[in-house]
């Protein structure tokens, strides 16, 4: 048992979406196990991100809209922590924030959902894919460009409704946040994060506070994964140093074996046409600097082209 005297109550700030609410709870239980004493509440908030449901990140904003208000949770004192999937945090916080732990990795792999086939290799020409990711859409247009793809927003139930009304013949979600949900029945197959590298951070948590509450380090710092720290921290790098945001299809997965990195990453058009890919290895300990490694590797192929085109067409 730690000897860490944490306060008498904390507040996490999540999204009041099914699946953050499973997040913040899954961190609360946790911390009602380190710290029996405390008592450990939930404030649950709604987003810009989730408000806005009518158009693809990539046009109103990016990632930053979903945690916005949780920020704002903890600038004012509202709230402790905030518990965020590491996908939706930006690249740059916001200055007087930090993160302070990273949740272990759940499957990092994107899932294939459909009710009526087995695979993207199963689905007929012009058959309709939603996905809310320009990173899901460039890679399964370069290696399917007879499917066509539409934007797919809303929480996990809303997505699986929109497929269930045969919106869609298949949709593309996030493995971590089906298995999470109890869902992992709905998942006809997971992608081979080879052929769709998965998000930067995807099926990691990441705890985030106001830099000034140095007092909450030590209490969060058992909540930490290392390794799944040092290869979230290597992505990170790896989209930082490309100024990677949801208007960018781009990905990067690292895994750990021992005191090795090894990260697959790439950059490319949204039409998947043009596509770079590189990988990297090296030592655990210089994990983010190896993420800015791969992106240099790839830049020396064209990748700076290719994110000057998007920026031109944003």
């Amino acid at each position: 048992m730690t000897t860490v005297n944490p306060p008498k109550s904390l507040v996490i700030a999540s999204r009041e979406s099914a699946l953050a609410m499973w997040q913040a709870r899954h961190i609360q239980a946790r911390l009602q196990a380190l710290y029996p004493q405390c008592d450990v509440s939930i404030l649950g908030m709604t987003t810009t991100g989730d408000q806005i449901l009518d158009s693809p990140l990539s046009r109103i904003g990016g990632k930053g809209l979903f945690v916005k208000e949780l920020e704002n949770a903890l600038a004012d004192g509202s709230a402790d922590l905030a518990v965020h999937s590491m996908k939706d945090v930006p690249m740059h916080l916001p200055e007087g924030f930090v993160l302070v732990a990273t949740g272990e990795r759940e499957d990092p792999r994107d899932a294939f959902v459909s009710n009526a086939y087995t695979s993207l290799e199963a689905l007929p020409d012009g058959s309709i894919v939603g996905t809310s990711s320009l990173r899901r859409q460039s890679q399964i247009q370069a290696r399917f460009p007879h499917l066509k793809i539409e934007s797919l927003r809303g929480n996990v139930q809303t997505r699986l409704r929109k497929l269930d009304e045969n919106q869609y013949a298949a949709i593309i979600l996030a493995a971590a946040g089906l298995i999470r949900l109890g869902l992992g029945e709905r998942i006809k197959g997971f992608i081979d994060a080879a052929h769709c590298i998965p998000a930067v951070g995807q099926g990691a948590l990441g705890i985030e506070i106001n830099a000034s509450r140095t007092d909450l380090i030590e209490i969060l710092a058992p909540l930490n994964h290392v390794d799944t720290q040092l290869c979230v921290e290597a992505e990170r790098g790896f989209s930082r140093a490309l100024a990677g945001s949801c208007t960018v299809p781009l990905g990067a997965y690292a895994t750990k074996e021992g005191n090795t990195i090894s990260m697959q990453g790439f950059v490319a058009s949204v039409d998947g046409q043009q596509m770079l890919k590189e990988s990297v290895t090296g030592d655990a300990v210089l994990a983010e600097k190896l993420g800015q490694q791969l992106a240099q590797q790839l830049v020396a192929r064209g990748a700076d082209k290719i994110l000057a085109a998007l920026d031109g067409v944003k």
